[in-house]
C-alpha cells in the first residue's frame, strides 16, 4: 500500500518478505510467477494472498493505517528461516512461519517505537538467539528468545549509557553489537554479562547514521548516513580505516557480502563498491 521499507529473504525456504505500512508480504520464490502467499499484519493477524489496500479505481498509495494496525518499521529472520520478528509501535511480534502463525510478543519498557531489530545467536544456549530492539526512546534492549517459543518475553537488559537520539540501524556478530543513530554516535557493545559499552565513537558522521553492517569475512564494519557517506571501520580497535561520498543523498541501507558493499540510496541508485584488499593505506576519498 505504501514504500517498502525492509526486504528480507530466507535462504531455507526461499520465501521472501517485504514490509509495507502494517504489512509483511510473503512471497514464494520457488513458484516461476513469484507470487504473494501469505499477508502478515501488525495485529497478528494472517492473511491468504495478498491484502488489497489500494484504490483499484486510482491504483493510488493510501498513507491511511487500518483500524487496529500500526506501522511495521523492521523485520528479521530467525537463524533457522523459520521465525520471524516483526517491530511494530513498541513491541515486537514473533511468528512462526511453519504455520504463519503469531505465537509472542517481545515486550517490556519501550517508550517508543522500535526502529530496528538485530538477531544473533545466544553464547549461553545454542537453542536460544539474542534479539536486539533500537528505539526512538535512545534505548536499546536484549532479548533472550528460545527457538520455537511462544508467549510475552520480557528483556533480559537494556543497554546503558543509552545514544542522545533514536537508534537507526545495528548489526551483531557473535557477543559484539554496534548501534548508531540519529546523534551521529556509533556505539560497540559486548553482549556478555550485563552489556558493557566496550567503545563510543562520537560524530562518527556529520548526519544520521541509517546503515550498519559487518564486512564478513574481514574485521570491518561499513557504516552509511544521511548525507551519502560511508565509511569503514576496524571491528577491533574501532579506528576508522576508509570513507567515501558513495552518493548525494541519504544512505538508506548497506549490504555487504565477501566482495561487495551494495547501497541504496535516495537518489534512486544502488552503488556497488569493491572494498579494497589492503586496509592500511591511508583513507582515498576518490577511489571505491
Amino acid at each position: 500500500p505504501n514504500n517498502v521499507v525492509c526486504v528480507k529473504y530466507s535462504e531455507q525456504t526461499r520465501l521472501a518478505f517485504t514490509v509495507s505500512s502494517a504489512f509483511i508480504k510473503v512471497w514464494d520464490l520457488r513458484m516461476s510467477a513469484s507470487s504473494c502467499v501469505k499477508t502478515l499484519s501488525s495485529s497478528g493477524l494472517t492473511t491468504n494472498g495478498p491484502v488489497v489496500m489500494n484504490n483499484p479505481q486510482t491504483g493510488t498509495r493510501t498513507l491511511a493505517m487500518p483500524p487496529g494496525e500500526t506501522q511495521i518499521n523492521d523485520i528479521c529472520l530467525t537463524p533457522s528461516g523459520y521465525g520471524l520478528f516483526s517491530a511494530a509501535g513498541d513491541k515486537v511480534r514473533l511468528w512462526d512461519l511453519r504455520k504463519f502463525h503469531s505465537i509472542g510478543k517481545l515486550s517490556g519498557g519501550h517508550q517508543a517505537a522500535i526502529m530496528c531489530l538485530a538477531i544473533g545467536p545466544s553464547n549461553v544456549n545454542m537453542d536460544q538467539n539474542y534479539v536486539i530492539t533500537g528505539s526512538k526512546d535512545h534505548y536499546i534492549k536484549v532479548f533472550d528468545v528460545p527457538e520455537e517459543k511462544g508467549g510475552v518475553i520480557a528483556p533480559k537488559m537494556a543497554l546503558d549509557p543509552p545514544h542522545y537520539d533514536g537508534i537507526q540501524c545495528m548489526t551483531v556478530k557473535g557477543d559484539t553489537l554496534w548501534s548508531a543513530s540519529r546523534d551521529t554516535c556509533i556505539k560497540k557493545w559486548d553482549l556478555r554479562g550485563q552489556g558493557e559499552l566496550v567503545k563510543s565513537l562520537n560524530n562518527a558522521h556529520k548526519d544520521w547514521i541509517c546503515g550498519l553492517t559487518y564486512l564478513p569475512g574481514r574485521d570491518i564494519v561499513v557504516s552509511g548516513c544521511r548525507a551519502g557517506t560511508i565509511k569503514l571501520w576496524n571491528a577491533e580497535t574501532c579506528a576508522l580505516v576508509g570513507e567515501m561520498k558513495a552518493h548525494n543523498s541519504t544512505i538508506n541501507t548497506i549490504a555487504t557480502n565477501y566482495s561487495h558493499i551494495f547501497t541504496g540510496s535516495n537518489d534512486g541508485s544502488i552503488g556497488m563498491w569493491r572494498p579494497r584488499s589492503n586496509y592500511d593505506r591511508s583513507p582515498d576519498s576518490e577511489s571505491s
